[in-house]
C-alpha cells in the first residue's frame, strides 16, 4: 500500500478557488468539499495570501537552494574579484546582524 503524498495544486486551480471564495459564490467549507481538499483552512490560507500579496503569491515556489548566480568562467580577474568581494561583504553583513541579534537575546 502506498503512502498518500502531499498534493500540489496548479496556480490556475488555486486562483479559481480563491476567486469563487472572494466573490461570495461559495464558502471555504463548500469549496473544500467540492474539490476534495483536506481542509477549508487551506482555502482560507490561499485567500489570505492572495489578499496580502496578490495573485502571484499563489504561484508554486521553486524547491531547493537557488543556483549560484555568478559564472566566473568568462569573467576577467577584476570582475571575478569584484563578484567575490560583493559576496563576502554580504556574508559579513549577515554575520554581523546575526551576532547583534544574539547579543540582544543575552541582555
Amino acid at each position: 500500500m502506498s503512502k498518500p503524498g502531499k498534493r500540489s495544486f496548479t496556480f490556475e486551480f488555486k486562483l479559481e478557488v480563491v476567486r469563487r471564495l472572494i466573490s461570495g459564490e461559495a464558502t471555504a467549507l463548500e469549496l473544500a468539499r467540492e474539490h476534495d481538499l483536506s481542509s477549508p483552512k487551506l482555502v482560507e490560507n490561499w485567500a489570505g495570501r492572495y489578499r496580502r500579496d496578490g495573485a502571484e503569491a499563489l504561484r508554486p515556489k521553486s524547491k531547493g537552494r537557488p543556483a549560484k548566480p555568478v559564472n566566473t568562467a568568462g569573467l576577467s580577474e577584476l570582475e571575478r574579484l569584484r563578484a567575490e568581494n560583493l559576496e563576502l561583504s554580504a556574508k559579513v553583513a549577515f554575520l554581523e546582524k546575526l551576532r547583534a541579534l544574539k547579543e540582544q537575546g543575552r541582555d
